[in-house]
């Protein structure tokens, strides 16, 4: 079955050319003119990957971006003509996974939707790995992650990330590892999207963000997972 994307976008022309050339890739592709829109069909469609342009009119991107996250793990790819730095960091913030940036190349984008969509799939008839970092416990295969018993919520992305520190087995990843491993192709040392993303998962698995136990920097280096 196609996967399904949801195409928010303002623009008509650019619409036609995105839902054209994702077609082509196989995709289903569902579109809004605007935020609202956008908001309707998330709770109608059901997509697997949202494709959601920042500078929309009236409700923007951002906010978009932030109701998508409060009710859904669906994840979002930002498409922006903007290249300031605040912008891109407030989307990732908002809750997206990803940014591109206009003009968009089809193939580069529908590697990154691929990227997005990777799942851990447990292997037939084994018991889900864990691991266990103090209080905060890893479901490798199901995705449960609970903090001192509790269940913790992550979005796709903030799982992997996640995971791929716990499989390193307290040794560090650099940022350079983490964006191959996780949004799994050559990103150009685009170190934000890591950076924002450990901020956004230290605020669900550290008791206190400001002070990580679990989420730590090595200064010069990358991040580790540790207990």
């Amino acid at each position: 079955m196609a996967k399904r994307v949801l195409l928010i976008e303002d623009d008509a022309r650019v619409r036609r050319t995105l839902r054209l050339a994702l077609e082509d890739e196989g995709y289903a592709v569902g579109e809004a003119a605007d935020g609202e829109q956008g908001l309707e069909a998330m709770g109608r469609d059901d997509p697997d990957v949202v494709l959601l342009d920042l500078n929309l009119p009236g409700l923007d991107g951002f906010s978009v971006c932030r109701r998508i996250r409060h009710d859904s793990r669906v994840p979002v790819i930002m498409v922006t003509a903007r290249t300031d730095s605040h912008d891109v960091v407030a989307g990732l913030e908002a809750g997206a996974d990803d940014y591109v940036t206009k003009p968009l190349v089809a193939k580069e984008l529908s590697a990154r939707i691929r990227a997005l969509l990777r799942r851990v799939e447990p292997a037939p008839g084994t018991h889900p790995r864990r691991v266990e970092a103090g209080d905060l416990s890893i479901g490798l295969d199901d995705g449960i992650v609970t903090l001192g018993g509790a269940s913790v919520s992550l979005t796709r992305t903030e799982f992997r990330l996640l995971v791929e520190l716990a499989l390193a087995e307290g040794r560090i990843c650099s940022r350079e590892d983490l964006l191959e491993r996780v949004w799994g192709y050559g990103y150009f040392g685009d170190s934000r999207i890591v950076d924002v993303h450990v901020r956004r998962l230290r605020t669900k698995v550290e008791r206190d963000p400001s002070s990580p136990r679990h989420v730590v920097t090595v200064r010069g280096l990358g991040y580790r997972l540790a207990e």
